[in-house]
């Protein structure tokens, strides 16, 4: 195979969740544009069906799917229909996420249930189902999770989320060993400070400014950072790995660890 063609992706069919807004919504626009046929699901309607307008125009494929990842039915129900409109989904974007601003001791249990059930036990749902119809059918796919350099530290006030991107990192790895010989690679990414509509006026605050002084390449990452790690993942440039977290933080990491 040409070097040029190992991020190809057409004949492929890409399911991405959280892809309403910010990265969930840039990666189905890029995984579109490297040829996969793309299903969105999102709770957000309105913003999926202008997203999948955009990737039309563009001369790509795309499927919107309302839904909350929660909800497991409505889960069987978007994987249904990528299959009458595409075929079988062999790229999972485990995207959707949910962030919270509470310390760990004010952190009541609904609070608690709607961060990991979003952030982590959807990854789990999601997985499994992707990989059993895979598995099913004996082929091989490729599954990503969206995890967060917060899986491997913590801050103030985001304990529920940091534990559920430590979880995530941890289930790549169990997904990643127990698919290995079903031909279904299972890796992660673990973004730093992206900028997105959410916390761009954040970022440009004073304390923005302060953040982006740990950060050793001197500025937030930006969307389109993140491209390269995701095509490596779900294309054949990246077909010997599998259960592993790749970090994507500018070297904030690095920097922290001394």
């Amino acid at each position: 195979m040409a070097a040029a063609d190992l991020f190809d992706l057409t004949g492929k069919v890409a399911l991405v969740t959280g892809a309403s807004s910010g990265i969930g919504a840039h990666f189905a626009e890029v995984l579109a544009e490297a040829g996969a046929s793309v299903v969105l699901v999102a709770r957000r309607a309105d913003r999926l069906d202008a997203l999948a307008t955009r990737i039309a125009k563009a001369g790509g494929r795309a499927l919107p799917l309302a839904a909350d990842v929660r909800d497991r039915a409505a889960m069987a129900r978007a994987f249904d229909a990528a299959e009458q409109a595409f075929g079988a989904v062999d790229i999972l974007i485990n995207n959707a996420g949910v962030a919270h601003s509470t310390r760990a001791v004010e952190l009541t249990e609904d609070e608690w249930r709607r961060v990991i059930g979003t952030n982590l036990d959807a990854v789990l749902f999601w997985s499994q189902e992707a990989a059993n119809r895979l598995i099913a059918i004996e082929k091989g796919g490729a599954i990503v999770n969206i995890s967060s350099v917060l899986g491997f530290g913590v801050s103030k006030g985001v304990a529920a989320y940091a534990v559920a991107k430590a979880g995530v990192i941890q289930l790549t790895r169990a997904f990643g060993l127990e698919l290995a010989s079903r031909g279904i690679r299972v890796n992660a990414i673990a973004p730093g400070w992206i900028v997105t509509d959410l916390n761009r006026e954040y970022l440009a605050s004073e304390k923005g400014a302060a953040i982006v002084k740990e950060i050793p390449l001197g500025r937030f990452g930006q969307e389109r950072d993140l491209d390269g790690v995701l095509l490596l993942l779900v294309s054949d440039a990246g077909r010997f790995m599998t259960g592993t977290t790749v970090v994507v933080d500018g070297g904030q990491m690095v920097a922290l660890r001394g």
